[in-house]
């Protein structure tokens, strides 16, 4: 334990309570450890064994990726690995997403990372968003929201462009690993909200059609198409690639909108 950093592990764990409305209290119960030795673990006094860390870890929904962290911290070695997503561990799950990716044809479905990087696709996104911007102009990785938001993109055509993007600013807090807003996130977010004409403050949406869903409508040749989006992530992850992927799927909102999809796609 010589390595052990007991007051940066303190202050971690204070954080971690901090963004999950905890008290040292409601932890004690939660977890079966005594708040005197919660209270010793983060005024730096006494650093907790793997299995109370990873039990407290586990109470606050810390995700994988900052449960190294406190391992770290706490002078152990981390045990959540960051392969790739595509990395031999992966395999079983990878053969699973492209068996999701091709099912979900002709309809577009891509693989994100936690900062929407798309990672991989279906033939049917490229092709559905070529419809309306130049999809080959645009370096690799691609990034969905910034696809949305850029004006060269695909905003000119997003027909509830103001309801759209304030969902999606919203999506991006709502739907963070652990709900964790990292630096990497919060850059994203600023390139977002600098791009002309987008309010720094969306709290609310604008009431919409009479949808259990905010619709993300396209204008194609004079014509809207609206859809939905559903998100599948990995249950029970063991590794920080598996809990942060995301796979988006594209829905047709209404018959019509299927109907031209498929003219469209054909």
């Amino acid at each position: 334990m010589a390595n052990a950093q007991p007051s940066e592990l303190g202050i971690l764990l204070r954080q971690w309570r901090g963004r999950r409305g905890k008290s040292q209290l409601d932890l004690s119960l939660d977890t079966g450890v005594s708040q005197r030795h919660i209270s010793f673990i983060e005024s730096g006094r006494s650093i907790p064994s793997r299995p109370t860390l990873m039990g407290l870890a586990q109470s606050l929904e810390v995700p994988l990726r900052e449960r190294n962290a406190l391992l770290i911290a706490s002078g152990y070695a981390p045990v959540y690995g960051e392969n790739a997503w595509n990395d031999t561990q992966m395999q079983s799950i990878h053969k699973a997403l492209e068996r999701m990716l091709r099912q979900h044809e002709p309809f577009a479905a891509v693989v994100m990372d936690r900062h929407w990087n798309v990672l991989t696709s279906n033939q049917a996104a490229p092709r559905f968003f070529g419809l309306f911007t130049n999809m080959e102009a645009r370096p690799k990785p691609r990034n969905l929201l910034e696809l949305m938001f850029d004006p060269h993109g695909m905003r000119p055509f997003i027909a509830n462009w103001e309801t759209t993007a304030a969902s999606l600013v919203q999506r991006v807090h709502r739907e963070a690993v652990g709900r964790v807003i990292d630096l990497q996130t919060q850059a994203l977010l600023g390139r977002l909200l600098g791009y002309d004409d987008v309010p720094n403050e969306w709290a609310t949406l604008p009431a919409t059609r009479d949808l259990p869903f905010v619709p993300m409508s396209f204008a194609h040749e004079g014509r809207v198409l609206n859809y939905f989006s559903m998100i599948t992530t990995v249950g029970t992850p063991q590794t920080i690639a598996a809990e942060e992927l995301r796979v988006e799927c594209l829905f047709p909102a209404d018959d019509e909108t299927e109907a031209r999809h498929l003219e469209l796609m054909a």
